[in-house]
């Protein structure tokens, strides 16, 4: 049987590279990873896409994989992989803090709607709407320095968060109002893995989404695992990615 191959896809504002450390290490345990730029972020120089451009950004990608592949979201990204992950060579979902849509959902209205329903209380918590400037007449945005650092990188090492924060770009607002044509966790094998010091993403609404996948888990991280504990996420992807290969 062919090993999976493991293909990371990242959340809004970010890129591929904020997967580095990990496929460093998944490169050291012989897995096979590729980390996707979607269009308008890190080396893809095409222009921001929709959320059915992002998705078809990582179908590309996907038809090019040899055997089954382990498809990864991340924030923002569990939408895209929603959607692409319908693809036939995707064997199993990786979600983290991410969002994992139902029908007719897209990312602000999951956030908001779980949100009432479980009572979220959202004080003392930074605002990510406070800290972004718009672009291009209000259609992107882009995310200050002064609150990327505690919103996603809160339990980061210092240095790395000022890489990550140099790195950030624009992410298309409509993003967050697009709903995806299919529902891949529902034919899929799914797990879930909540960040329960996010500060991006609500650990309360994380543990609601989690409920959709097929197993889950939690982990005291903040918003971006990839840098804090990098050692840790990878050991688990490729935990994944075997647990593939035996089945």
């Amino acid at each position: 049987m062919i090993s999976p191959t493991i293909v990371l896809v990242h959340g809004a504002w970010h890129g591929a590279w904020c997967w580095d450390l990990v496929r460093g290490q998944l490169d050291s345990f012989g897995v096979d990873v590729i980390a996707v730029d979607l269009p308008g972020h890190g080396a893809n120089r095409e222009p921001l896409a929709d959320l059915h451009g992002d998705a078809a950004a990582v179908r590309s990608t996907l038809d090019n994989v040899d055997g089954p592949a382990v498809l990864v979201g991340h924030s923002y990204g569990g939408a895209v992989i929603t959607e692409a992950g319908a693809h036939e060579r995707v064997a199993h979902l990786v979600y983290i803090a991410a969002f994992n849509l139902a029908r007719g959902e897209c990312v602000g209205s999951a956030a908001a709607d779980e949100a009432l329903a479980a009572h979220i209380d959202h004080s003392g918590r930074p605002d990510l709407g406070a800290g972004l400037t718009s672009d291009d007449g209000g259609e992107s945005t882009t995310v200050g320095a002064e609150l990327a650092g505690p919103i996603f990188y809160n339990d980061c090492p210092p240095e790395l968060a000022a890489w990550a924060i140099a790195r950030l770009g624009r992410q298309r607002m409509a993003n967050f109002s697009d709903q995806p044509a299919a529902i891949a966790w529902q034919d899929r094998p799914s797990t879930y893995l909540i960040c329960g010091d996010d500060n991006a993403v609500h650990p309360d609404l994380q543990r609601l989404l989690a409920r959709r996948a097929t197993t889950s888990r939690q982990w005291a991280t903040g918003h971006s695992p990839f840098l804090s504990q990098p050692h840790l996420l990878a050991t688990f992807l490729g935990d994944v990615a075997a647990s593939v290969t035996m089945a």
